[in-house]
């Protein structure tokens, strides 16, 4: 079979040399590609197979994609699993934790991070859209509350941190500082970590319709609460533990109220529940996982994803929450 494709070829070949000076350039691109077609079937038979394979994409990516405060952290493990697994990828984006959870809603992520825990009104959501949320939590947090480093306060209680984001307290006198108007940072409220922070500080906790001072300044991102605060001695603001640089940022020890002992955040504090603002971190996924996302959950959650915690600063989870 072979032998007569070639004795056709060659045909074709005598027959364009005879023609060539007879006939216009578009029949030549006519001739050259009948040839091509009669060629096409060898050339693909002798591929390579592994060439072909080459190719094709192995597989699609877990997305990850949710919580400011975790997408540091949800970054390094996901490069380290890929020293573990090069053949798992996982693409990883921010957003905030409202993002996040708003993709697993609709089915655009595999995994969503979110610094709170879902509402309830966004567990229905996903339901009505065929999707159980199962919830995992992968870390803890300490959420530090920070002043400039020239600020002499270092001490304030969940009802003062409440009365100063209402704007009841207004100046920095009030709670021992300089005679000065205090400067409000936030997170945007697409953040879970402005979430958790309206409703146990703002909030105290409790049943309330209180809310954040409307002179509040709203930050896209740890960053611009870190760069603001740096630059204005006035302004207060709150972080995750692991976003802190001490060096430039000076956090402030919170007490439940006045008969209660001020703590500093740290691993300690916060594994205790000592620290009052202490959260745990969650990841999301659209039903109980399978495959690669069981997989990679089941290493986040090991001794070595639990060490990549510490290592960034935030809490590992007690010994036994982990998995074995």
């Amino acid at each position: 079979m072979e032998e007569v494709k070639k004795a056709g070829v060659h045909k074709w070949s005598r027959h364009i040399a005879r023609r060539q000076r007879k006939k216009p350039p578009h029949y030549l691109t006519f001739v050259l590609f009948v040839l091509l077609i009669l060629l096409l079937p060898a050339a693909c038979r002798q591929q390579p197979v592994e060439t072909v394979a080459a190719a094709m994409p192995v597989g699609r990516a877990i997305q990850n994609k949710g919580s400011d405060t975790l997408v540091n952290l949800a970054l390094a493990w996901a490069e380290a699993y890929r020293q573990i697994r090069p053949q798992v990828a996982i693409a990883v984006t921010g957003g905030g934790s409202g993002t996040g959870i708003a993709a697993l809603i609709n089915g655009t992520v595999d995994v969503a991070n979110a610094s709170r825990a879902m509402k309830e009104d966004e567990i229905e959501a996903a339901r009505a859209n065929g999707i159980e949320p199962v919830e995992f939590v992968v870390a803890i947090d300490a959420l530090a509350v920070i002043v400039h480093p020239d600020n002499p306060v270092g001490e304030l209680t969940i009802d003062e941190l409440s009365d100063i984001y209402t704007g009841r307290i207004t100046n920095w006198q009030e709670v021992g500082g300089h005679d000065e108007r205090i400067v409000l940072l936030s997170r945007e409220t697409n953040s879970g970590t402005h979430v958790y922070f309206l409703e146990e500080v703002v909030r105290r906790g409790e049943e309330s319709d209180d809310i954040f001072a409307p002179q509040t300044l709203l930050m896209p991102s740890s960053v611009g609460i870190t760069s603001e605060l740096r630059r204005n001695p006035r302004t207060i603001g709150y972080d995750g533990l692991g976003y802190v640089d001490p060096a430039h940022e000076k956090v402030v020890a919170v007490a439940d109220d006045s008969n209660s002992s001020y703590m500093y955040p740290s691993i300690e504090t916060a594994t205790t529940g000592a620290y009052p603002l202490a959260r745990n971190l969650y990841m999301y996924t659209a039903g109980e996982p399978t495959g690669a996302i069981a997989d990679y959950l089941e290493w986040i959650l090991s001794d070595s994803g639990q060490e990549i915690v510490a290592q960034l600063g935030f809490v590992p989870l007690p010994a036994d929450e982990r998995a074995p």
